[in-house]
């Protein structure tokens, strides 16, 4: 069958998709299934299963990466590899990762159907820990695998209950093997929604992506005085929570001086939070992103002196540390250019657009040729129950995956 009229069957992905979705579901339609917990397990092993029947042979790696390899015609060519990862955020969306997983299983399904081998190898992998809602940062599994983030550190991550990442990853019985970790690859693709609002308000469908933003992630924690909330004069009080509430505002507005740049608080936590109690410690997170790297560090540095400046104004003291610091990167060419290729070859409308998220596809351009495909999220909202894209949009970006995959695998 000729690439050019090969298209993926939409019902069997959709399939996929659900049958995902089943595993973590929340009440409001969404899922709750955290890295390395017992949810994750689960659809992990679906996934495990669903590899074995579609022929694959099956690898995971000791950061619990999972690998699907199919054998090629050139067994000495380095692999394609495709995929995403299952792991979501608390009361997350089922198509956050999912779709990027479960299409290239599907891709799989489509050529062992249509009885194609390729010339290179084909890999398809689920990445462990992606979202970072348990173990911070995120992304480990794809930043174990490339050597950006050390084994060491990744192992001894704890979560908010103190257990460590390699502890959660044997009580899953998901710590595979060193040496089955993926070492080389000849392209990487990974198929994701744009948890953003660009192509659902213009009714493109594929977004065909040019790199991904830096970001840093900073942690600070605000020190004031605890005292009883009654009889403690106004002017006396060292309130950290009302400090920490002006620097969560200049945050906010910080955005608004530097072009292109995000900024959101999305975790605070009061001690001792309690109604009467005047606060005396508030901890919180800011992530910070934009596609230029220089801007992002001034950001930083500005935003640092005025929570300084702030501290000093309300009589408390702030300490602020950096979490997670990492520049932009662009996505090989080959890959913009056979994914802008195959869209408009299979008539499908498209824009190339630069990614506001993380995602595993960053840490795996760091050791190889790396690219991504987005599909519209409706109304741009992810990391959100009410996640949604429609299925007839997540089967294009797969056609088009598909297709820029056969494209990729005639560059020897």
């Amino acid at each position: 069958m000729e690439s050019a009229v090969l298209k993926i069957s939409r019902q069997r992905l959709n399939s996929y998709i659900e049958a995902s979705a089943q595993i973590g579901k929340t009440e409001n339609g969404g899922l709750y299934r955290l890295a390395l917990t017992p949810q994750d397990q689960k659809i992990r092993d679906y996934f495990k299963n669903c590899l074995i029947e579609a022929g694959l042979e099956v690898k995971i790696d000791d950061f619990g990466n999972m690998y699907g390899w199919r054998q090629g015609e050139n067994a000495s060519l380095p692999p394609l590899v495709l995929g995403s990862h299952l792991d979501t955020q608390a009361n997350g969306g089922k198509f956050d990762g999912v779709i990027g997983v479960m299409s290239a299983l599907e891709i799989i399904s489509t050529l062992n159907e249509q009885q194609i081998t390729t010339e290179h190898p084909l890999v398809i992998v689920n990445f462990t820990n992606e979202e970072g809602a348990r173990f911070a940062p995120p992304m480990l599994g794809s930043g174990g695998l490339t050597g950006e983030l050390a084994k060491d550190f990744i192992y001894s991550i704890k979560d908010e209950e103190g257990v460590t990442f390699e502890e959660a990853l044997e009580k899953i019985n998901y710590k595979g093997n060193k040496e089955d970790r993926l070492t080389d690859w000849a392209y990487f693709m990974e198929l994701h929604i744009e948890q953003g609002p660009t192509l659902d308000k213009e009714k493109i469908d594929i977004g065909v992506v040019e790199g991904i933003q830096g970001m840093s992630w900073l942690s600070v924690k605000v020190e004031g005085c605890t005292n009883h909330a009654g009889p403690t004069p106004m002017e006396d009080r060292q309130d950290a929570l009302v400090s920490a509430s002006k620097m969560v505002t200049n945050i906010y507005e910080l955005a608004g001086e530097f072009s292109g740049l995000k900024t959101t608080v999305g975790k605070l936590n009061v001690f001792p939070n309690s109604p009467n109690v005047i606060p005396g410690v508030v901890e919180f997170n800011i992530d910070i992103r934009h596609e230029n790297d220089h801007q992002r560090h001034m950001a930083c540095k500005v935003l640092k002196e005025r929570l300084s400046s702030i501290a000093f104004q309300y009589d408390t003291e702030v300490t602020i540390h950096t979490i997670w610091d990492n520049d932009a990167v662009l996505f090989d060419q080959d890959i913009i250019n056979s994914v802008e290729a195959s869209a408009e070859e299979m008539d499908y409308s498209y824009t190339k657009i630069f990614s506001g998220p993380g995602h595993d596809a960053k840490y795996m351009s760091a050791a190889g040729n790396s690219g991504m495909i987005f599909v519209p999220s409706t109304n741009g909202i992810s990391h959100n129950e009410q996640e949604f894209t429609d299925e007839k949009l997540i089967a294009q970006g797969a056609d088009v995956l598909l297709k820029s995959l056969l494209k990729l695998d005639k560059i020897i």
